[in-house]
């Protein structure tokens, strides 16, 4: 079983949690290894009424690929990228959130010992691409952000869900604009997750939490992704 550890709580993250979040995490580890990735089917979108509700893609699924934008709103197909070297994908809800902020930091220190391995990273989140830049700063990341601000690889992944009204409302209290940051009006996030995905398309380690301030740690990252090592 995987353990679960949440960040020290800052101010802002104090005010983040006042919103709650699901205290029950939900994950899947790596499976073996099929010889050939499953064809994706077309399902319909699927978008849950709660993070807790979400439907994950796990180890043994194809990923999916869909066209996101790099922070300078060029395009990038994610069959290149998995095609390119054995990926480390990271979902994130947003430079907003001070979680996801502490998690990029650690993921950026454990990112040489993955690129050691012959891995590399991609963080996703529905920032549009102006936002990603300020992350990028922000973190000093050295890995590649990507918008996926209309929430499509989030909804074929299985972790998109709808943000209920009040919620969105407290957001905008504390000062997070949902709209503003994705340049949408779905009021869509995914639940955090990780994800390793060989080149081939296959995924070969899942893990996500409904609890948006438990996270995988760098550590736990590290050793997954030793486990998941495929060419």
């Amino acid at each position: 079983m995987k353990s679960h550890h949440a960040f020290g709580i800052t101010t802002a993250m104090g005010m983040l949690a006042m919103l709650g979040g699901c205290a029950e995490s939900e994950s899947a580890d790596s499976a073996p290894t099929a010889k050939q990735p499953a064809p994706v089917v077309a399902d319909a979108p699927r978008v849950a009424s709660s993070a807790a509700e979400v439907t994950p893609l796990k180890s043994g699924n194809a990923a999916p690929a869909v066209t996101l934008l790099r922070p300078d709103g060029r395009s990038v197909s994610l069959s290149s990228v998995y095609a390119a070297k054995p990926t480390v994908l990271i979902f994130y809800r947003g430079g907003w959130c001070p979680y996801c902020n502490a998690h990029l930091g650690q993921i950026g220190k454990a990112e040489p010992e993955l690129i050691a391995m012959g891995y590399q990273v991609v963080a996703i989140s529905p920032d549009r691409p102006e936002e990603l830049q300020k992350s990028v700063d922000k973190q000093h990341l050295a890995y590649q952000l990507l918008s996926d601000s209309d929430m499509a690889l989030a909804k074929a992944f299985g972790l998109a869900f709808k943000v209920d009204d009040t919620t969105v409302t407290k957001y905008r209290g504390f000062g997070i604009d949902l709209d503003r940051a994705s340049g949408q009006s779905h009021h869509l996030l995914p639940v955090p997750a990780v994800y390793i995905v060989d080149r081939k398309g296959q995924i070969r380690f899942a893990h996500w939490n409904p609890d948006y301030k438990s996270r995988l740690e760098p550590k736990e990252l590290v050793d997954a992704a030793r486990g998941a090592i495929t060419y």
